[in-house]
């Protein structure tokens, strides 16, 4: 506790420069990265962390002086530089776009590991620490860079909030926003700028190995949690600016510990959870979606077949047993047992000495079940000319999901049929 009060309490400057720098990269980047994210371009971050290598060095090289913003300004030549490369090799040849970026991503990447050879041989005094541009090193953050970070975080913000809805027609319908008039080659160019950017300002906490993740998986995440897009930005910033003090906690509380990969730690971490536990989206969800689907599906193969058995018989409340039931249809005993109990719980059937029968309720929605598998059997045969024994099993899968809207819409369309193909009453 005592350490987490001393690094809250920000009375050590260097504290201060490496929890805000961390936030401001974490942040800018991860709104960025959504907009990469949603034009699955994933792969780009990786070939411009990559590439900004070689910008920097050349800008030591020139320069003399490891002033980050004139290291920056070198960074960002040769990253924009990449992106243009991989998109002038995807539109003048037949190499996709995946292989144009690892081609890129190699080449420059190659390029900057030999011109830092070079330095590191050269006997410069000053190049000593450049090569944290490679793993990162959040820790050696001064007043210098922060101002680097919080320049370049802000021009990030701004160019989102000023073009987000030119930004969001390029990501959501390119064609349209063509069709509209919008510069869409400009646009392009101003998303790859703002990602070159937020790699940028990045390289010098997490370094270009790991900066792809700074970028991507808080947008990742975040979707998973949202299908707004506001929202999503909101969320993505959140969680990269948590990862940035959680990193800069973990690194303050075991000086060993590196802040770069730790930030990217437990940025996978928040995604990996998202991935698990979102509403709707995430496994869990899925699972008992899936579940909660199986489950419907069976009780209404189950309140259909009690409906047919007393269809035929002109009684519904005749009792079946459960022998009867799995004779007239391949259902495993134990789910049927299981199915005609939860049944039972709801009110739509009941059991006696002789076996299972449906109630009022049950024989309505059997009914419906009926109703809805032979419209739809009615409706492959009159509109796409099926053959009237080949849409039983499509009609078997349809059933389930047709919902009231769409069934007063079929019976208008069919006009309100009395027969299906199989001359069968439609209830």
């Amino acid at each position: 506790m005592e350490a987490f009060f001393e690094f809250f309490s920000f009375a050590d400057a260097n504290v201060r420069y490496v929890t805000i720098g961390s936030v401001l990269l974490a942040a800018s980047s991860a709104v960025v990265g959504c907009f990469t994210y949603l034009r699955k371009r994933a792969l780009v971050g990786d070939a411009v962390a990559h590439a900004v290598l070689p910008g920097v060095c050349l800008a030591f090289i020139l320069s003399g002086t490891k002033n980050p913003f004139i290291l920056l300004i070198g960074a960002f030549i040769t990253g924009w530089l990449s992106l243009i490369c991989i998109d002038f090799i995807t539109s003048r040849s037949r190499i996709k776009e995946d292989t144009a970026i690892g081609l890129v991503l190699s080449v420059f990447f190659g390029i900057g590991i030999l011109l830092l050879t070079a330095i590191q041989h050269s006997g410069n005094a000053a190049q000593s620490g450049l090569d944290k541009f490679l793993f990162g090193k959040a820790a050696s953050l001064v007043g210098e860079d922060l101002i680097a970070f919080s320049v370049v975080a802000v021009v990030l913000l701004i160019s989102t909030i000023v073009f987000y809805k030119e930004l969001t027609l390029l990501c959501f319908d390119q064609a349209y926003a063509r069709t509209l008039g919008f510069p869409v080659r400009a646009l392009e160019l101003l998303l790859t700028t703002l990602t070159v950017f937020a790699v940028v300002v990045g390289i010098q906490a997490v370094g270009v190995v790991l900066m792809a993740a700074m970028l991507i998986t808080p947008a990742a995440a975040a979707r998973f949690w949202t299908d707004r897009l506001p929202v999503m930005l909101l969320l993505a910033a959140l969680m990269g600016a948590f990862s940035g003090i959680a990193g800069a906690f973990v690194s303050y509380t075991a000086p060993a510990m590196p802040t770069g990969p730790w930030i990217v730690l437990i940025i996978s971490m928040i995604a990996i959870l998202s991935f698990a536990l979102a509403p709707g989206k995430g496994w869990v969800a899925r699972i008992i979606r899936q579940r909660r689907n199986r489950s419907l599906v069976l009780e209404e193969n189950l309140l259909k077949l009690l409906y047919h058995l007393g269809e035929q018989k002109q009684a519904y409340t005749v009792a079946h047993s459960l022998q009867e039931l799995l004779q007239r249809r391949a259902i495993p005993e134990k789910q049927a047992k299981a199915g005609l109990q939860k049944l039972k719980s709801q009110g739509y059937a009941t059991k006696s000495a002789e076996g299972w029968h449906l109630t009022t309720q049950g024989q309505r929605r059997g009914q419906r079940v009926v109703r809805l598998h032979r419209l739809w059997e009615l409706y492959l045969t009159q509109y796409l000319h099926l053959a009237s024994d080949h849409v039983h099993e499509d009609a078997e899968t349809i059933e389930h999901i047709i919902t009231p809207e769409l069934e007063q819409k079929l019976m208008e369309e069919l006009s309100f049929p009395v027969l299906d193909p199989h001359s069968s009453k439609i209830p």
